[in-house]
């Protein structure tokens, strides 16, 4: 299957972008798709061969799952490339469009339970919540 494709322009400097993509103080402010969701925990060590693991519940406490990979490649401000526990690939490309704009692109393996389109909007929905929690903090 071919990999699943989205983007975002945000605007704010790619450095406040990468630290906020990364910094699990923020992650657990912004990475669940659905206001009823949320991320608990986050541990984060970016490096290639750090592992991150970032936890994952619904509110009212009915559902949960631990979102873990390995990292493969980190280029700082720019690039991010890791491989999920059950064998598929994520790159995360940070673009600077100028001093203030920053286009983050991710490209992911799709599974097999979910199809494409709804794979596709729930990380959609991820990046988005991403988005105007940068732009509004």
């Amino acid at each position: 299957m071919d990999q699943i494709k989205i983007d975002i322009t945000i605007l704010a400097p790619v450095k406040k972008v990468w630290d906020y993509y990364n910094e699990p103080k923020h992650i657990m402010k912004w990475n669940f798709a659905h206001e009823s969701w949320e991320c608990p925990s986050s541990e984060n060590d970016l490096r290639v061969g750090g592992k991150f693991n970032n936890r994952m519940e619904a509110k009212d406490g009915s559902f949960g799952f631990d979102f873990a990979g390995i990292y493969d490649e980190v280029v700082e401000y720019e690039l991010i490339k890791y491989h999920m526990e059950d064998g598929r690939n994520v790159e995360i490309v940070f673009e600077k469009i100028d001093d203030n704009t920053t286009k983050v692109k991710i490209s992911f393996d799709p599974e097999k339970q979910n199809s494409v389109e709804m794979q596709r909007d729930g990380w959609y929905a991820i990046l988005n919540n991403f988005h105007k929690y940068v732009e509004n903090n």
